[in-house]
């Protein structure tokens, strides 16, 4: 089964390494790796190149010069893990918030599921205890607010680790996804849930990042959270059942 895991980088020089390296060494059969690069300013595109070369037919680096965001990088990435043969896509942060150990868990659930979800909001799944109080409060709001919203029966909608058969992203027609920035993780968990995907959380531990610095702020949280009734609206006629 080949296994292709999509890593969306803008500015992940010091991260990228260390993550290509730490998926590979997960001895799972078939796992490819996709770097999908923002044009980063760091060198990030170049280093991925170098690990491209390092790990033929393992390593792909996707560089994008169009306009940025998440959610264009994740969907052109999903595009292009789909045309290359992928029955697996994982997509995952790089900076280490995901723990690449917990792959092979995300992957076991596969076989009976269309999407399982690294959570963090259902038992056994959790927060680093540095987060502030602040912080994971805001966090756990966000989440509550869009489920909320959209009527979700998923516990993570806005988490993005997350491993999807290849059926699923066919049949949810990626062409549709309008999302670009940290909305994009609720629109897809959206259109899975209301197309009636079997959706399976398992628990995970989000981690602080190890180097560098987090692109998500407040300004970026205020707009997600805004963007929540867009999607409703969107898909106010999706029903249930595929197609």
């Amino acid at each position: 089964m080949q296994t292709t895991v999509v890593l969306p980088t803008y500015n992940e020089a010091e991260n990228i390494g260390p993550m290509v390296e730490a998926l590979l060494g997960l001895g799972v059969p078939g796992l490819g790796i996709l770097v999908v690069d923002d044009a980063s300013p760091d060198g990030t595109g170049e280093i991925a190149d170098r690990l491209a070369a390092e790990h033929p037919g393992r390593v792909a680096v996707l560089h994008r010069t169009g306009p940025r965001g998440l959610g264009r990088a994740y969907v052109e990435g999903f595009r292009r893990a789909l045309a290359n043969g992928a029955a697996v896509v994982v997509q995952m942060d790089c900076d280490f918030s995901h723990n690449p150990a917990d792959v092979p868990r995300l992957l076991a659930h596969i076989p009976d599921h269309d999407l399982v979800i690294g959570s963090r909001y259902i038992p056994g799944g959790g927060t680093a205890e540095d987060w502030g109080v602040e912080r994971k409060l805001l966090s756990a709001w966000a989440n509550f607010y869009a489920r909320t919203i959209l009527g979700l029966r998923v516990r993570d909608v806005t988490g993005g680790f997350r491993a999807w058969r290849r059926e699923t992203l066919e049949g949810m027609d990626l062409s549709r996804v309008r999302s670009q920035g940290y909305i994009f993780q609720v629109e897809m968990a959206y259109i899975c849930e209301r197309m009636g995907y079997r959706i399976l959380e398992v628990p995970i531990r989000f981690e602080e990042r190890r180097k560098g610095h987090s692109k998500m702020s407040l300004r970026v949280q205020i707009e997600a959270a805004l963007r929540v009734w867009q999607v409703r609206w969107r898909y106010r006629d999706l029903g249930k059942g595929r197609g």
